[in-house]
């Protein structure tokens, strides 16, 4: 641009014979961005470099980049740029379809989630599916995301959100046809596990490509809020159609609806994200394939063995249980110490939990992130039930956005704690015959308040303080602790209902409401005690605090070595 110094040539390392000047370049179908054009070379606006500068403005810092300076900022900066759109997005309706494609990650994510347990009866007897096995066609999908999550995490880092997003919901749209074709059971849970590869890609690169895009302020917490609600709107979509397809049409339709879905945000999103590729192959993140072929196989055999345990001929005497949980456990362990003090480029750094918070804040997740359990209904009586929830999710998600730049952090998740805390109070004490506007019906409140309010603020919280190099981690490790809980503490459910059948059904699951009750008061606990998080205010993004970290630092050493001559 005019007015600002010459950009140095990277490549030759001779300064650029002119002064970058703005450019449009086109994207796909009518997409635009903004380009910083120079004779000789020159730096573009990206993806991620458009996130961290006003609309339409550029300058240069050192004469080494098109991101605004740090040190240039002023607070009333910071706060208009928390505010505006993009400047990545050419107008509003580029934005619109972004977000509208990035979204639908949660819809797709909780629809196969959720109206897989409605469907789940009705496969059961037409694919004649023994009880015993019935755990592992709704468990295989969730395992497989749980398992790979840090994989594609990195993936995303190493390449790029965009690439792998598309990949995600392509190869979702793939298996979920196929799954419609089910003719037994072994297909069932085959087509299940590889369609959790399609969520396990594409989860932590949409976290990725919204923390790249919408840096930190009023805008990212209303984007955050949105994406938040749509895991709502997924919810009631999977059970809504898996419900009318039981009742009225075939269960192959369950999944060729989900696959329609999923072809449809394929398409969207090649067209609406940028492209953020050549961005993020000039960090040179690498894989970490020791990291890698001890975690996945070390998480995948301890679950298994958590959740099959309930089902095994001896429980956990069962050979292969026992077997299963210790070879997981050692790869594990073998893990922790390639990852702290082996691997050049760990899978999960240490340094991503020196964050202030960030270990109590995993640490309560784990115990949030319980267990939903849907009492016995026809489905669509299940669908009628469940309708609290989709409403409370439209309503805390968004009103709690008008609201995450003003109030303490803390706050909301107390309050979502005691959400968590009363559904399972109000599940474990409700009689025999009770009604369901006194029991059931404040309890999918709670649990909505629980779920919507904690996921918008971790997402936040963790997306923003992470710089850009790992924004694909951070989303991965958000996504696993949210699918590890569920795997993990259904499976000590299980284990509880299964050891507690002797009480009868009902007082079985009071049982297991007290063990939801006591994972929700713990989490609660460790909010309260261990974890501090400021309202989300419009501020410096994670990179841009420790550019201004290090000039300062620059700037200290020049002052001494003056002070020494």
């Amino acid at each position: 641009m005019s007015g600002q110094p010459p950009e140095s040539d990277h490549s030759s390392g001779k300064p650029a014979a002119k002064s970058a000047a703005p450019n449009t370049k086109k994207l796909r179908w009518g997409f635009e961005r903004k380009e910083a054009v120079a004779q000789g070379g020159g730096g573009s606006l990206d993806l991620e470099t458009a996130a961290g500068v006003a609309s339409g403005q550029t300058s240069i810092c050192d004469g080494q980049s098109s991101r605004a300076c740090p040190e240039t900022l002023s607070p009333r900066d910071i706060e208009r740029l928390g505010r505006e759109r993009p400047p990545v997005f050419h107008n509003a309706w580029t934005e619109i379809a972004f977000v509208f494609s990035i979204v639908m990650s949660q819809v797709l994510a909780e629809y196969f989630i959720s109206g897989f347990n409605v469907v789940l009866p009705t496969l059961l007897k037409e694919l004649a599916i023994p009880e015993a096995s019935a755990v592992w066609p709704a468990s295989a999908f969730s395992l497989v995301i749980a398992a790979t999550l840090l994989i594609f995490g990195r993936l995303a880092d190493m390449i790029g959100g965009f690439p792998i997003y598309v990949f995600g919901m392509g190869w979702l749209f793939v298996w979920s046809v196929i799954a419609g074709f089910s003719i037994n059971r072994y297909m069932l849970i085959f087509c299940r596990a590889l369609q959790g590869i399609g969520p396990a890609a594409y989860l932590p690169s949409s976290m990725m490509l919204l923390a790249k895009v919408y840096r930190p302020g009023p805008r990212k917490n209303m984007v955050f809020s949105i994406y938040g609600t749509c895991a709502v709107i997924g919810f009631f979509f999977g059970i809504f159609f898996s419900g009318v397809s039981a009742q009225f049409l075939t269960w192959g339709w369950y999944f060729w609806i989900g696959a329609i879905l999923a072809a449809v945000t394929t398409i969207s999103s090649y067209v609406a994200i940028p492209s953020d590729v050549a961005e993020t192959r000039k960090h040179g993140v690498k894989m970490d394939y020791l990291g890698g072929s001890l975690i996945v196989p070390g998480l995948t055999l301890v679950v298994f063995a958590i959740t099959d345990s309930a089902h095994a001929p001896d429980g956990w005497r069962t050979p292969y249980v026992y077997v299963c949980f210790i070879i997981g456990s050692i790869l594990l362990g073998i893990s922790v110490y390639v990852e702290g003090w082996v691997a050049e480029s760990p899978l999960l750094p240490f340094e991503l939990f020196d964050v202030p918070y960030m270990t109590a804040m995993v640490i309560a997740l784990l115990f949030f992130y319980g267990m939903v359990h849907i009492m016995g209904g026809t489905p669509m009586q299940i669908v009628v039930w469940c309708v609290p929830m989709v409403v409370g999710g439209f309503v805390f998600p968004l009103a709690s956005a008008l609201f995450l730049h003003i109030v303490s952090g803390t706050v909301l998740l107390i309050i979502s704690g005691t959400g968590w805390v009363a559904t399972g109070l109000l599940f474990a004490l409700m009689p025999e015959g009770a009604s369901y506007w006194a029991f059931a019906f404040p309890a999918m409140i709670g649990a909505t308040l629980g779920i919507d309010i904690t996921f918008n603020i971790t997402n936040i919280f963790i997306t923003t303080s992470q710089p850009a190099r790992r924004q694909g981690l951070a989303g991965a490790v958000i996504n696993s602790v949210l699918h590890l809980s569920i795997a993990f503490l259904l499976g000590f459910a299980d284990i509880v209902q299964i050891h507690t059948a002797y009480l009868g059904r009902l007082g079985s699951y009071r049982v297991v409401f007290w063990f939801q009750v006591g994972c929700a008061a713990l989490s609660l606990l460790v909010i309260v005690f261990f974890v501090r998080v400021d309202a989300a205010k419009s501020e410096m993004t994670a990179d841009e605090r420790q550019q201004l970290m290090e000039m300062e630092q620059v700037g200290q050493g020049d002052v001494m070595g003056d002070e020494q001559k």
